[in-house]
């Protein structure tokens, strides 16, 4: 499969790719990626795309090969999980599973691979956990793994790659004891709500906090549901993320849902 040269009409087996006027066009072909109707699949291991082209958010990739090869499509070579980012190399990471565990190694690639914020060391192995958030291209490029293969899509607000990357020249910095942040030299209090759901993700900022654990830590106060977490529904929640994106700026907060799961808070704050 790798090597091959797209002029021969090679497709790759998970993926069908063409070029239409210099842009490259997707369309999922297995039902590996996607759960089909009323079918349980057989998964070892799954990678979600929060991000990174040409894949919409929420494709899924079912790793039930031993070996998956993920790096940058060419015109003469495509891995098994083929994205067109030019901070991507080629051959930029593989997934293998050794003794029921998936274990990843970075292949040497020029700009590096990250697990939860950790950059790792090229060819050495990094046993995979669920929750765990990959990125590639400097964070334009975003992967959540699972050992569990989810009925849910994830469900993300797009933000631009411009607004994740770049640096502001007056950062954000949180004051835990006053309960107020300063956006480029603004000062903003913190409701009750604000600060706890605030203080959670950025405890745990680069990886995904479950439902469950959001719900304890921002609503102790109510009484236990069917499933022993605090009664809170996800429109409540969803209302909490929606404020603080219009109260503190869209891109202050870089914060994505995962539909079913939790939160990923994309972040460098300074804190105080």
């Amino acid at each position: 499969m790798r090597g091959s040269s797209a002029s021969e009409g090679f497709l790759p087996s998970r993926f069908e790719l063409r070029w239409q006027g210099g842009v490259l066009s997707h369309r999922r072909q297995e039902l590996r990626h996607r759960r089909t109707e009323g079918t349980n699949l057989d998964s070892f291991a799954c990678l979600y795309v929060i991000r990174g082209e040409p894949y919409p958010s929420g494709t899924c990739v079912n790793l039930t090969a031993e070996e998956t090869l993920i790096g940058r499509i060419s015109n003469s070579f495509a891995p098994d999980l083929a994205f067109t980012n030019a901070f991507i190399s080629r051959r930029h990471f593989v997934i293998r599973k050794e003794r029921d565990r998936a274990v990843l190694y970075d292949l040497g690639s020029r700009h590096g691979t990250e697990i939860n914020g950790v950059r790792l060391t090229p060819h050495r192995p990094y046993p995979l956990n669920t929750f765990d958030i990959i990125k590639l291209a400097k964070g334009m490029t975003v992967l959540h793994f699972s050992y569990t293969f989810a009925e849910q899509t994830l469900d993300l607000e797009p933000l631009s790659v411009t607004g994740r990357v770049s640096v502001p020249e007056l950062p954000l910095t949180i004051h835990w004891e006053k309960r107020e942040c300063v956006v480029e030299g603004k000062r903003i209090p913190m409701s009750e709500k604000e600060y706890s759901l605030i203080r959670v993700l950025h405890e745990n900022a680069n990886r995904l906090v479950p439902l469950e654990e959001i719900k304890a830590k921002v609503w102790p106060e109510r009484p236990p549901g069917a499933e022993g977490v605090p009664d809170v529904t996800l429109d409540e929640l969803n209302a909490l993320v929606y404020r603080i994106r219009k109260k503190y700026g869209k891109d202050t907060f870089l914060i994505s849902a995962v539909r079913g799961s939790g939160y990923v808070l994309e972040s460098e704050l300074q804190s105080s």
